[in-house]
């Protein structure tokens, strides 16, 4: 499958500061990339770089097998761009606004009303057109930014935060249209709620300090985050001894009735020798759930180190 976006040993600088520092990754068709990064990690700027707003300091960017730097006007065409703050008139009314994208992009006045009419129904807009934008709820408003996106249907979409600042229904929908975008194009998506990336992407990439500390797909990711503890309940629970001595447990805590939370030692996989050893035992088991380590906990792991001054986004 040929990739939508190839983006090889990339940096950026701002004067002497290193903002991105040799990312490489690929990206193509059905891929939903969720970009994660604390404040000041380089997400903005990389995504910046790769929508065409910044320049690279170094490193090769094709969008659909197009040089970015070399034909720079044939890679944007196949790109969708929404910033963390959507570039939106206020004074316009959604069809306006819409018809003035298209026409930025080159969409022939003939083909624009239909184009309009398009993304206006893929967004839940049609009943907003003659609406003014500075009227528009920010829910909607995002809408609109993310169909000002879309509007010529573009190979790669980029999303820089677009569910901030929504309420729980309308981060909802929002969520439920980036997935549908994720059908037919490659999306790249910068958000902070990292429940967001588990739900929505496919992908997941975290980079801190300008540099990629982590690449995976999410269901990799979530194969492989290791087993913590387990949560044992028991009909007949035996002395705390017995259960301290099974494979692999560093420490026990009681639970409520006759629960317990078993934290394991690093390294182990103890589910089934515990299963067994229970069974054997004729404790009556009736609970054994294993607990592993949260994307917010790999994510606090990989980005615990100090933020260099003068950080950016």
């Amino acid at each position: 499958m040929t990739a939508l976006v190839e983006v090889e040993n990339l940096y950026r600088y701002y004067g002497i500061r290193c903002a991105v520092e040799d990312v490489s990754f690929l990206l193509e068709r059905g891929d939903v990339l969720g970009f994660l990064g604390p404040n000041g990690a380089g997400k903005t700027t990389t995504m910046q770089v790769i929508a065409g707003s910044l320049a690279p300091s170094a490193g090769c960017i094709r969008v659909a097998g197009v040089d970015l730097l070399e034909h720079p006007l044939a890679a944007k065409a196949a790109l969708g761009y929404l910033p963390e703050n959507p570039p939106l008139y206020r004074e316009l009314s959604v069809d306006e606004y819409l018809f003035y994208c298209a026409r930025l992009n080159r969409i022939p006045r003939n083909e624009a009303t239909g184009a309009v009419a398009r993304v206006k129904q893929r967004c839940g807009l049609t009943q907003m057109g003659r609406r003014l934008i500075g009227n528009l709820s920010k829910g909607f408003q995002q809408r609109v930014g993310i169909a000002q996106a879309i509007i010529h249907n573009p190979k790669v979409v980029i999303l820089d935060e677009p569910t901030v600042g929504l309420d729980p229904i309308q981060i909802r929908e929002i969520r439920e249209l980036i997935r549908e975008l994720g059908e037919e194009h490659a999306v790249i998506l910068s958000t902070h709620i990292l429940p967001e990336v588990q739900s929505v992407c496919n992908r997941v990439q975290i980079i801190h300090q300008g540099r990629l500390v982590f690449s995976d797909t999410v269901h990799r990711m979530v194969e492989h985050l290791e087993i913590t503890g387990l949560l044992l309940g028991l009909e007949q629970p035996p002395h705390a001894d017995a259960l301290a001595s099974l494979p692999g447990v560093s420490h026990i805590e009681p639970l409520d009735g006759h629960r317990y939370r078993l934290s394991l030692q690093p390294g182990t996989d103890s589910v089934s020798a515990v299963a067994a050893y229970a069974v054997d035992a004729g404790w009556g088991l009736r609970e054994l759930t294993p607990e592993r380590r949260s994307l917010e906990q790999v994510f606090i792991e990989l980005t615990a180190g100090e933020q260099p001054s003068g950080a950016v986004a």
